[in-house]
């Protein structure tokens, strides 16, 4: 008997509008075409069409990018966004400092020794 797989959390599953694609991808697929292509066209004269197409290609290739990858839900731009954040914008992570409040004194016995040994000597050179 044939059986269809249902996810337990149905809040991931993301409607389809056209050729099994999300209202993303379409969006970044259409976006990347209408500047490719013209990019193609306008460029196939000058560089040849090999050159050509690995320009489209390289142009295209970011809207792929921002259609297709998809990390723990969140889109690419908010990935990249947040990576900028955390190594860029944000400070680094801070030692924890505290102030000694007993630095005082601690110099105050290196004092007395040094006092005491003073005394030593002076006495032993009467």
């Amino acid at each position: 008997m044939p059986y269809v797989n249902v996810p337990n959390d149905l809040s991931r599953v993301k409607t389809k509008l056209a050729f099994n694609l999300t209202k993303r991808q379409l969006i970044c697929f259409g976006g990347g075409g209408l500047v490719g292509v013209p990019v193609y066209l306008l460029t196939r004269g000058a560089v040849g069409g090999t050159g050509a197409m690995f320009l489209m290609l390289g142009i295209m290739l970011p809207a792929f990018l921002m259609a297709m990858y998809e990390k723990d839900g969140l889109p690419f731009e908010k990935v990249v966004r947040n990576i900028i954040r955390a190594r860029f914008l944000r400070p680094g992570p801070r030692p924890y400092r505290t102030q000694n409040i007993y630095a005082p004194f601690a110099g105050k016995e290196v004092f007395e020794l040094e006092h005491k040994d003073q005394k030593r000597r002076a006495r032993k050179g009467r």
